[in-house]
């Protein structure tokens, strides 16, 4: 993308940070984490101390009663450390789940506000895999994994600190093993990135297939062609098992690393630590207490390797979820836009130009009237801009030049919203919800009474959705799969008519309807459209008989105009196209 609609790129950690301001109605929460982290931090690292001053006091005395409420501190630090890490626990689950579902409905919300070229370009699977697994990445790190980075970098700054005040030459000694450790980190951080993003992809590229194999089951059945599908599959699965066993590989050697280095310190420091004790520069409770210091860093460099590759998954997450939110809208509300009031409906396309891709013009300067209360039949070969047309009316798309005005106000200026909602489509692929046919019809109109919809279906003559099992309340399945062509078709246009929208935009909405049915539903149709103005995209001869008029679309240009019998008398291209439809139909029925 490019220009006013290129997204702005942030590097992959500047939007991990970005997801920070969702944590923020809960700071209480969050103060008290960090604080019950400092508090655990030291209740923790206060055992060794104890253990040091019982064996230099009480035991070096033989003073077995002083040994008593050192014990008694120990415990009592030990439940309050216990305590605090449960409540902690909870608070960060509760912040971390709201994070997680603010971040999705955000995300969801801006996938309602992207044009329909986005959706056209973006595979399905990658968006879903963004909204699942990608945010459920970044919640887990962000509410459990920096949780721990911040303990460990803290624990471990204090371990230092510690070493020092108990020997501070033995303490460099320890101290020097960290610059290994950074290096691997480092090496790590580098290739582990790459590996997690092709990884996250690879993961939307299988969702996608694995959709796409859903909603086509019926012609994968029906061509018997099960095993190709299931090669299809295969490949990205096997492609997504490679990644991860080379993830794992990386994962695996780095924990295995950095888990010889505490190994190495506990060596070293207990050779030297002996020889200190040896020459009294250190006390036999002191070298205890540093030895202990040393092996509580075991688990904090064994969980460094965890804690980082989760670090590198939220990170690669936030990138791809800010790839979306990031793209804003072609098509959206200008700023100033005003609210459209009720219309007319007097439609004109000045110099309409639309491409899809840059040197693929679709629609090459239209140039198109229609008079408040008239229908107007578009008629044209295919690929000729019909429907793309059509779809400018809702602002689906935008014209790349010209304009689309209605009752003399751009379309481009008035809001979305007002916009919308005084137009209607049916289109020709019926796209219904897994919900029930009153929640699908109530699309059209949220507010839809029971007389609302009942109107509806006598206009669409979709009286069939009281004859089905549980009636209106019957969930129709995904896409409306459980029933007809016809009827879904059907069950589209009573969404369309049922708000009796100002402006209705026909995308050939009866071509899968029989020539007796369809001649039913448009004598129902005619009273509708009688005070209304409607642009219908006809596919086959039979539909013009809804219209007024006639516009002859070719090569992206409205080439004549008039009424059905003028143009069959004056154009031969209209006849042709009209011919071949016919023909095309006959065949179809036969």
């Amino acid at each position: 993308m490019s220009g006013a609609h290129a997204r702005v790129r942030h590097p992959a950690s500047a939007n991990l940070r970005r997801v920070g301001p969702y944590f923020a109605p809960h700071r209480g929460r969050m103060w008290f984490v960090g604080l019950s982290a400092v508090v655990s931090i030291a209740a923790g690292l206060s055992t060794p101390l104890i253990a040091k001053a019982v064996i230099d006091g009480p035991i070096a005395r033989g003073d077995k009663g002083g040994i008593v409420p050192w014990v008694v501190l120990a415990v009592a630090l030990g439940l309050v450390e216990t305590g605090l890490a449960h409540r902690r626990r909870i608070h960060l689950a509760v912040a971390a789940m709201d994070v997680e579902t603010n971040l999705r409905n955000d995300l969801y919300q801006h996938l309602q506000r992207l044009d329909v070229g986005f959706h056209d370009r973006w595979q399905s699977g990658q968006l879903l895999s963004r909204a699942t697994s990608d945010i459920a990445t970044i919640r887990r790190f962000t509410a459990f994994g920096a949780v721990f980075l911040l303990i460990i970098s803290l624990e471990v700054v204090a371990i230092f600190g510690l070493l020092l005040s108990l020997h501070w030459p033995l303490a460099i000694v320890a101290g020097a093993f960290a610059v290994p450790v950074l290096v691997l980190c480092a090496r790590f951080e580098a290739q582990y990135t790459a590996m997690v993003r092709r990884i996250q992809d690879e993961t939307g590229d299988m969702t996608t297939e694995i959709e796409e194999a859903a909603k086509g089951i019926g012609v994968i059945k029906a061509f018997g062609r099960a095993r190709y599908a299931f090669d299809r599959y295969d490949v990205h699965v096997r492609r997504l098992h490679a990644s991860q066993m080379e993830r794992i590989g990386l994962h695996t050697k780095f924990v295995w690393l950095l888990g010889i280095v505490p190994n190495l310190i506990l060596v070293v420091t207990l050779l030297a630590g002996v020889l200190a004790v040896g020459s009294g520069d250190l006390t036999l409770g002191g070298l205890f207490a540093f030895v202990s210091y040393v092996l509580i860093l075991v688990f904090p460099l064994e969980a460094l390797g965890w804690i980082l590759a989760m670090a590198q998954e939220a990170m690669t997450a936030a990138d791809r979820v800010y790839d979306v939110l990031d793209t804003p809208p072609v098509v959206d509300d200008r700023a100033g836009a005003t609210e459209l009031p009720e219309v007319r409906g007097h439609i004109r396309f000045e110099g309409v130009r639309f491409a899809y891709d840059a040197g693929r013009e679709v629609l090459r300067g239209v140039d198109l009237e229609i008079a408040p209360g008239e229908t107007l039949a578009l008629v044209g070969p295919t690929g000729s801009g019909k429907s793309t047309l059509a779809m400018l009316l809702t602002r689906l798309h935008d014209p790349t030049a010209g304009r689309v005005t209605v009752d003399g106000h751009d379309l481009r200026d008035v809001t979305l919203a007002s916009l919308r909602g005084q137009v209607s489509v049916a289109f020709e692929e019926a796209t219904l919800f897994s919900a029930s046919v009153r929640e699908n019809l109530r699309i059209g109109l949220p507010g839809a009474t029971d007389a609302d919809i009942d109107a509806a279906l006598e206009v669409a003559r979709a009286g069939f959705a009281h004859d089905l099992p549980w009636g209106l309340d019957t969930r129709i399945g995904e896409q409306g799969m459980t029933l007809s062509g016809g009827q879904r078709q059907r069950l589209a246009l009573a969404r369309a008519v049922i708000a009796r929208p100002r402006i209705l935009v026909l995308d050939d909405p009866l071509s899968a309807l029989d020539v007796h049915t369809e001649a039913e539903v448009e004598h129902r149709l005619r009273p509708l459209l009688a005070d209304r103005t409607a642009l219908v995209v006809v596919h086959r001869p039979s539909t013009i008989a809804l219209a007024d008029r006639a516009a002859l679309l070719v090569d992206g240009l409205i080439v004549a105009t008039g009424t059905h019998t003028e143009l069959l008398a004056t154009e031969p291209r209209y006849r042709e196209i009209l011919a071949q439809a016919a023909d095309d139909e006959e065949g179809a029925r036969a």
